[in-house]
């Protein structure tokens, strides 16, 4: 598997903090990781995908798990890896993934927040390349890209708009958008600062999708980010809840459009009572 370039790859040189010993180290490395993951009847895949993160966390890194009262042996499988990191919350009962985020989120006690499914593989270098970018700009939230692979992890072809750097500052396009429903943003392809949170938590009830709500959040906010490197494997089988295609009924997408007019009154009124001091200072370019 291909390592993604990071900043520091590009750059020996870049802002730089003292350690507790006194000793010059970037940034970026005195900033630490959060990454949140939903879980439910994972435990053909989750080992996989828990590994290939904590295998880029550092000690003081940490993955939330909430899981939503699976009936296989996933919270077990993820206890067997045995690594201090991980904390795993179990629902009281079965509430679907939304709000399992939701919780792992106002779980999530460092800077930086990351999304993470619980069958996917993230690829070498992806929480150092998302963390430096994340921080080198003034967004709150961060939106890469994904290549999409089969259950045995063989490259497949899937339609997917995905996101676009040169989009990064049209906020008014990627609005609208979300609004029609192109598959540009996925929860598990993003990062985000961790003083956003009071804007994306808690996710309301009546919403279908956190990985929507939090663009249309930091879009709002007009304070994200887009990379245009995948990130991620993200793994397509028939038991995962992803999908690119829309198959609902007139009534459930006449009923997508009030949850959208409901979203956009609540994060207005969230984002209008949040510090200004992250959102990007140009204009919207469409």
């Amino acid at each position: 598997m291909p390592r993604l370039q990071s900043a520091s790859d590009q750059s020996p040189e870049g802002p730089w903090t003292a350690n507790a010993r006194g000793r010059a180290e970037p940034i970026e490395s005195a900033v630490n990781i959060s990454v949140c993951m939903a879980t439910y009847n994972g435990e053909a895949y989750v080992a996989r995908q828990v590994t290939s993160i904590l295998e880029q966390l550092t000690p003081a890194d940490e993955i939330v798990v909430v899981d939503d009262c699976s009936t296989d042996r996933t919270v077990e499988t993820i206890q067997r890896i045995g690594d201090p990191r991980i904390s795993i919350h179990v629902n009281d009962r079965n509430r679907r993934e939304v709000y399992s985020f939701s919780r792992a989120i106002s779980l999530a006690r460092n800077e930086i927040v990351f999304m993470a499914d619980q069958d996917d593989v993230w690829m070498p270098g992806r929480a150092t390349l998302m963390k430096q970018r994340l921080l080198a700009s003034n967004a709150v939230v961060l939106s890469s890209n994904f290549q999409w692979m089969n259950a045995l992890e063989e490259p497949i072809d899937v339609p997917c708009d995905g996101v676009s750097a040169a989009h990064s500052a049209k906020h008014v396009r990627n609005v609208a958008d979300i609004f029609i429903g192109k598959t540009n943003y996925f929860g598990c392809a993003m990062a985000f600062r961790r003083e956003f949170v009071p804007v994306i938590a808690p996710i309301p009830a009546f919403v279908e999708s956190h990985d929507l709500w939090i663009a249309l959040a930091s879009n709002l906010a007009r304070s994200n980010i887009h990379l245009d490197a995948p990130t991620l494997l993200k793994r397509k089988h028939g038991s995962n809840a992803t999908s690119t295609v829309s198959t609902r009924s007139l009534y459930r997408k006449l009923r997508s459009r009030v949850i959208f007019a409901l979203s956009l009154v609540v994060l207005l009124t969230r984002v209008k009572s949040t510090p200004t001091r992250w959102r990007l200072p140009h204009a919207d370019k469409r």
